[in-house]
């Protein structure tokens, strides 16, 4: 059950940052994928900054998308350079 649940967040998640950093998604193993390591990124990261978006599936959708959003930012970025 854990599992089907971190897909669904992270396709969720992946679409949410493909919408705001691409205007797109990037279908749904990719949205996955990106939401999956957004959320990584964010529970690694937030408490280093003090950011708490607070507890319950909805919190954890936006944090994960708010992480795949700075990843999807630095891989564009990278990719300029």
């Amino acid at each position: 059950m854990s599992l089907l649940i971190w897909i669904i967040v992270g396709a969720l998640a992946g679409w949410i940052a493909g919408l705001v950093v691409s205007g797109r998604g990037f279908g749904l193993i990719g949205d996955i994928i990106v939401g999956i390591v957004g959320a990584i990124v964010a529970g690694w990261l937030f408490p280093r900054l003090g950011v708490s978006l607070g507890a319950g599936i909805i919190s954890t959708i936006f944090s994960s998308a708010a992480g795949a959003i700075i990843v999807l930012v630095v891989i564009k970025l990278l990719r300029r350079v």
